[in-house]
């Protein structure tokens, strides 16, 4: 009798096992069917808009047919302007937009001295108002040995410090204030971009770009680079990661060549790594440096490289703005024929050219897209880029 309860009780639990197997699997073919619904309803949408999934991956990429249609207005002239974020003149700002409409404008220290908060802003407002197509105005206010408007009294009580000097008072959370704290310095006086964060990895302590890093390792500064960038966005300031493809611990480019010996696998375990955060945070712009990387190109700059920019592009999955370094440092004007600097980083990649030799590297530039060295398919996608780039911090 036992035998038998025990096989009977044994059949019972096999058939419910069995229903429930059944209900279950229905349950999951329900589910797969509406996931498959669902996926295919979103992409009808994508067909119905003409939506590539590349472009669907891109920052800025709702902003593309408000850009697109801005393009379709403009002549060769003003959309190569738009490639150029010019230095800063000593004078005759106004009539330099009006004939020549340059993206924007980067400020040094000079442009603040003997200026107070309420003239700059006029006079940066004057710029915006001369200009068809509205300024990208940046500075470089990183804090520490680099800063533009915090050294003068007039803007500021005291200099903003560095990374690391604020890491020691308040670590990361009070670094995140002092960046807010710049933002707003900045914005009240008309500016919308700080050239910063520094997100380089230098090991050397005596190395040139230490002091201006974070100091603490690729994991640490990918950390500290996802925040900042994330900051910035919601304080609406166009921050700016460099220099790619990280500055390690090599020279001075302003003053001469650099070469990087150290060999690929280097930046893929540590250099890009802040750049990868910085990305997938949000982060808009990226600024290549003029250093020669020979794991990646050992011919030219990293600034005038094909190769470095496909990496940024294709490796890093980057779809921001590009920009160079300044192309009037002395470590990029010899490897440019011809002068022509702003040409070949045009070619190489770059969306945005900074520049303390505008006109004449737009003349440059204009010359070739007529000689067609550089094609306008080339100029029309970068400043698609940019106009939307514009639209999305609600500079137009």
């Amino acid at each position: 009798m036992k035998l038998k309860n025990k096989n009977y009780i044994n059949y019972i639990t096999l058939i419910l096992v069995i229903i429930f197997g059944m209900l279950a699997g229905r349950e999951i073919l329900m589910m797969n069917n509406s996931i498959n619904t669902k996926m295919n309803e979103n992409v009808s949408i994508v067909q119905q808009e003409g939506i590539t999934s590349e472009i669907g991956d891109e920052l800025f990429a709702e902003f593309y047919e408000q850009s697109e249609s801005l393009l379709q207005t403009m002549t060769l002239e003003e959309r190569v302007g738009q490639m150029f974020i010019a230095r800063f003149p000593e004078d005759g700002a106004i009539e330099e937009i009006i004939n020549y409409n340059p993206g924007g404008y980067i400020l040094f220290g000079n442009d603040f001295e003997n200026e107070t908060k309420d003239s700059i802003l006029e006079k940066l407002q004057e710029c915006q108002n001369a200009s068809k197509i509205k300024l990208v105005l940046g500075v470089d206010e990183e804090g520490g040995k680099v800063v533009r408007v915090s050294k003068y009294e007039a803007f500021c009580s005291s200099k903003f410090l560095s990374p690391q000097q604020i890491w020691v008072e308040g670590q990361l959370p009070a670094i995140l204030k002092d960046s807010t704290e710049k933002s707003n310095l900045l914005k009240s006086i008309g500016l919308n971009m700080n050239l910063t964060p520094v997100v380089d990895v230098p090991t050397d302590t005596s190395s040139y770009m230490y002091d201006r890093s974070y100091g603490r390792g690729a994991e640490k500064t990918s950390i500290y680079t996802e925040q900042l960038i994330k900051t910035m966005n919601n304080d609406d300031m166009v921050s700016v990661m460099k220099h790619f493809p990280g500055y390690g611990d090599n020279e001075d480019t302003h003053i001469g060549v650099a070469v990087d010996e150290r060999p690929y696998e280097v930046f893929e375990s540590s250099d890009f790594l802040p750049f990868i955060s910085g990305i997938n945070a949000g982060g808009p712009c990226i600024l290549v440096s003029h250093n020669i990387v020979k794991s990646m190109d050992s011919d030219k700059p990293a600034s005038l490289s094909k190769n470095v920019h496909d990496i940024l592009r294709n490796e890093l999955k980057f779809s921001g703005i590009i920009m160079t370094d300044d192309l009037s440092m002395d470590a990029v004007k010899e490897y440019a024929e011809g002068g022509e600097a702003a040409v070949y980083a045009i070619l190489a990649g770059n969306d945005i050219i900074v520049s303390s030799d505008f006109i004449q590297q737009r003349d440059e530039v204009l010359s070739a897209v007529k000689q067609g060295k550089i094609s306008e398919e080339i100029i029309n996608k970068a400043v698609k880029r940019i106009l939307a780039w514009k639209y999305m911090y609600k500079i137009i």
